[in-house]
């Protein structure tokens, strides 16, 4: 049998080539590292539908942070639990909130290490929702000021990047106009800019105590569907300010991530959210998948889609391996 001259296996057998000749890496420096901060102290407690995370206190985040730092990670994203909650979610822009606290923590604990917030509402209010809620009906324009306060308490208590979560129209512009005019014009802001209502977010609600009390976020996440949307959403987000944007989820849209990374010259970050980590680690469990390199996987895929950073909850567990 007559082969053409080229033999594409030419450049597999050998370990040393393949590896040479990998087109997509993963590197410590390509992660964010999700961390979930509660009231109290000496709590470390670990959630049930995400294996390896925790709710930590901010005296137990400290020495979650050194551990991160000294892996080469070189971010976190913090979400918090407040004591209380209310209707207008008032623990998220508290000077003493959880997050607060533990940005001040973050940064003399490990003072190489970014700090980046979650700017939202829903882990603060009685009824789960992202925003002010009349009715049944969440309120755009009436959110966009305690969105405001919110980013801009993080940043008065050492937050390096704030990244609005919550979908509102306008409240990227809104972030941006508020840190500029108390003077933080170099904090930049990483827009949730294409968010969609996945049914892979289940355990972060678990984790982060944010099941909508009444109705669903359809209403402001994006229907599912949509990727022409999608698009939109991240013109809007540049335009308004952002400095990077986000697609969430990450594997059921990896189409997405790709068409985003075509449009904008802006790095793109792709949040690998709870749900698909938590599949993962489910199969591995069962013994139906090999545990590692199918993270690995994952991740790899996520990249090559054009994500230049990855916000997983597999960091810490992933950079010994890479």
């Amino acid at each position: 049998m007559r082969f053409p001259t080229y033999r594409a296996r030419r450049l597999r057998e050998h370990d040393v080539l393949r590896q040479m000749v990998q087109e997509t890496r993963l590197a410590p420096q390509d992660f964010i590292y999700p961390l979930f901060v509660t009231p109290g102290r000496g709590v470390r407690e670990e959630i049930s539908s995400m294996p390896g995370n925790y709710h930590l206190s901010v005296d137990q985040v400290e020495e979650e942070v050194r551990e991160v730092a000294d892996l080469g990670i070189p971010a976190v994203l913090l979400f918090g639990l407040p004591e209380t909650k209310d209707a207008v979610g008032r623990e998220a822009y508290s000077p003493s909130g959880v997050i607060q606290q533990a940005s001040q923590a973050i940064k003399k604990a490990a003072p190489s290490l970014m700090v980046v917030t979650d700017v939202c509402l829903c882990e603060y209010t009685d009824h789960g929702h992202c925003g002010v809620v009349e009715g049944n009906r969440i309120v755009n324009d009436l959110t966009l000021d305690l969105l405001c306060r919110t980013a801009l308490s993080h940043v008065e208590a050492g937050a390096d990047m704030v990244a609005p979560s919550d979908m509102m129209d306008g409240r990227v512009g809104a972030i941006r106009e508020t840190l500029d005019a108390k003077g933080h014009v170099s904090v930049p802001i990483m827009a949730y800019a294409a968010k969609y209502a996945s049914s892979f977010y289940g355990p972060f609600r678990e984790a982060a105590d944010s099941t909508p009390q009444f109705g669903d976020r359809r209403s402001y996440q994006m229907n599912p569907a949509n990727a022409r949307e999608a698009l939109r959403e991240v013109r809007l987000d540049i335009e308004e300010g952002a400095d990077i944007v986000m697609v969430k989820p990450a594997l059921a849209y990896l189409d997405v991530i790709y068409q985003v990374r075509q449009m904008t010259d802006l790095p793109v970050a792709a949040y690998n959210v709870s749900g698909e980590f938590a599949m993962i680690k489910a199969a591995a469990r069962m013994g139906w998948l090999d545990e590692m390199p199918a993270i690995l996987e994952a991740l790899v895929g996520i990249k090559r889609a054009g994500a230049d950073i990855i916000l997983t909850y597999s960091a810490k567990e992933v950079v010994p391996h890479l």
